[in-house]
């Protein structure tokens, strides 16, 4: 499936974001999509995963303060972000996981003002 992020910005700290992944196909039957992100000279980073049955993965960084969901209608994957700090400056992508993550859409960025 072709990926398209969307929902970046500039945000004071403290704020929210939503980031919306929209699939050009059918996600339902996809074991994992997730949310990447990777700060400037940085390795790219997992933010937070989702299986087909909506169970929920979060890395260290954002836990707590991050949630992700899946609407398997709109074929649309959310990352809710709030108390955003400026350390979650980055480009954030979406991928899907067929066994390694792949499908990389062109990523959103978000930047966080302190």
């Amino acid at each position: 499936v072709q990926l398209q992020a969307s929902g970046g910005g500039l945000v004071q700290a403290g704020g929210s974001l939503r980031l919306s992944c929209a699939a050009s196909g059918s996600i339902s039957n996809i074991p994992a999509m997730g949310w990447h992100r990777q700060a400037p000279g940085k390795q790219r980073e997992l933010v937070a995963t989702i299986s087909s049955g909506g169970f929920p993965y979060y890395g260290d960084s954002v836990k707590g303060r991050c949630t992700i969901s899946r609407d398997n209608v709109k074929n649309t994957v959310y990352l809710q972000m709030n108390s955003l700090k400026p350390e979650d400056t980055a480009v954030y992508y979406c991928a899907v996981y067929r066994g390694s993550w792949s499908d990389w859409g062109q990523g959103t960025l978000v930047t966080v003002s302190s």
